[in-house]
């Protein structure tokens, strides 16, 4: 008899880039953990089904410590994907793994958070949520005008989905949902009512707006700062509205 020797099928690797939350704790970790917790109670859902990275980069911790921060951030259904910043006697087999190179991103705070979200595309209130912005540089003389990526989206978005387009601006042509969620990575329309979540700007562009014909949003965010609904202003709520930033406040406007 004859044996055939067969070539075993490869297995077919192939890479992918997400959008993850990136949190940047800060000591002591139970005040820092309170402030998670208004977020999210404001936010309700806001973790929910979202990757996260632990930026913990800079933080003068010990690995009892970074463990019992992970276990009650899982305790509280964040779900911690990878670490950053962290040295590596710090992490063990039982501990989510280290991540580098994670391209910087807006901010986008616990959202997103007042913080860097801390440092996202990052958690606080008037500060960023997920990693260091970029500065601003001012080019010697005018450069060429090139063309913004954009998203145009025909149908409302319901409650539960989300659109990421961290490449440009993002037209919504509808409303959007409670419970739903908008993340761009420029300025986002919304040609109906937003009751949803919107964050604009999360890949560092601080200069990002975000426009509605009808302001009854669940949390808005521009390049990390946020604010939720209970930080908005009430003569707003109902209106058309255009909300940019000014340094580290949202600032908000009718439109019209």
């Amino acid at each position: 008899m004859t044996d055939v020797l067969t070539q075993p099928r490869p297995i077919r690797l192939k890479g992918r880039s997400f959008l993850a939350l990136a949190l940047t704790p800060e000591l002591p970790f139970e005040d820092w953990l309170v402030r998670l917790d208004d977020l999210a109670a404001r936010s309700a859902g806001f973790f929910l089904r979202r990757p996260v990275v632990l930026d913990v980069d800079g933080l003068d911790i010990e690995k009892a410590e970074l463990r019992e921060l992970v276990s009650q951030l899982n305790a509280r259904n964040v779900r911690v994907m990878g670490i950053e910043g962290a040295r590596s006697s710090l992490l063990g087999t039982d501990m989510p793994p280290a991540m580098t190179d994670g391209r910087p991103a807006g901010d986008i705070e616990a959202p997103v958070a007042e913080e860097r979200t801390e440092k996202a595309g990052k958690a606080k209130k008037t500060e960023k949520a997920e990693q260091p912005a970029e500065s601003a540089v001012v080019p010697a003389s005018p450069s060429p005008m090139q063309a913004v990526p954009s998203m145009v989206v025909a149908r409302p978005i319901r409650s539960g989905q989300s659109i990421f387009f961290p490449e440009g601006d993002v037209t919504i042509i509808g409303s959007v949902a409670s419970g739903a969620e908008i993340v761009a990575g420029g300025s986002i329309h919304v040609y109906g009512p937003l009751r949803g979540r919107a964050m604009a700007g999360t890949m560092g562009n601080a200069s990002a707006r975000i426009f509605c014909r009808k302001l009854e949003a669940e949390l808005i965010a521009i390049d990390g700062f946020y604010k939720t609904a209970d930080d908005m202003e009430p003569d707003l709520r109902g209106k058309p509205v255009q909300i940019w930033l000014e340094g580290e406040a949202i600032k908000a406007a009718t439109l019209g």
